[in-house]
């Protein structure tokens, strides 16, 4: 059996952050380890799945791509505090960084991207700060650690050259002087995995984009049998109507 659903860009944050909350290594970290979610737009619905009640998303958030024109101050900022989890409870006054000193294997660390290469399974990150913001001060730790890295990212920021080629483009001109790419590998969690990881279906894209709020929609095609369809199906329209992640007044 076939269905196709459309999912907005807010809609498919929405399902992504319930389909991180419901990975297994997520849902053993909360029972017996520690979660750490870095700010970012996906990641905010995270924060709100994994504390069953909502925040200011928009308050969330450090980095963030806006129209030309269109100033952040006002709209957007971080003053919601990081979310680190231990045993499934807040741990009050700890950063991200912090959390990732006392982390180690079965531990899980959560991190956005900008964009992400599917058909390598690669993410990348837009670097702006001169050491590498979260991820140049986490990385190291989290590989030597060998803590578990989900990288929840929708399929809007899916792009056609591989992450290195995108890195190598930006470091080989020297007179570059805009954000530089960091390629780095974790988990990846589109709305395909969401879809598969909380229903027995299976998910592919389809198209993308559409008019009307529907910008930077995602089409997914979804197959199984009739139960499975009928469950994904269902799971989309639980999300569908999710008011976008901020207006302009």
């Amino acid at each position: 059996m076939l269905a196709q659903v459309v999912l907005t860009v807010s809609e498919s944050k929405r399902l992504i952050a319930k389909g991180v909350a419901a990975c297994p290594q997520v849902q053993k970290a909360l029972s017996d380890g520690m979660v750490a979610v870095t700010t970012g737009s996906t990641n905010g619905y995270l924060v709100e799945e994994l504390l069953g009640d909502s925040i200011e998303k928009h308050k969330y958030v450090t980095g963030a791509t806006l129209p030309a024109g269109v100033e952040r101050s006002g709209l957007l900022s971080r003053e919601v505090p990081d979310l680190v989890l231990k045993n499934g409870e807040p741990v009050k006054g700890m950063t991200t960084a912090d959390a990732v000193r006392e982390m180690g294997p079965g531990d899980v660390f959560v991190k956005g991207a900008n964009a992400v290469h599917y058909e390598s399974g690669r993410a990348g990150l837009l670097i702006g700060h001169p050491t590498g913001g979260t991820i140049g001060a986490t990385i190291g730790t989290i590989i030597a650690r060998r803590i578990h890295l989900i990288v929840p990212v929708g399929l809007e920021k899916n792009v056609v050259q591989p992450i290195e080629d995108l890195y190598y483009t930006i470091t080989a001109d020297p007179d570059y002087d805009g954000p530089t790419m960091w390629p780095f590998d974790g988990e990846i969690v589109t709305e395909i995995e969401a879809v598969e990881t909380l229903t027995d279906a299976r998910a592919m894209q389809l198209a993308g984009g559409g008019l009307a709020g529907a910008e930077g929609a995602v089409r997914l095609l979804i197959s199984g049998d009739a139960r499975a369809v009928e469950s994904a199906v269902s799971l989309v329209e639980s999300v569908q109507g999710e008011p976008p992640f901020v207006t302009r007044s």
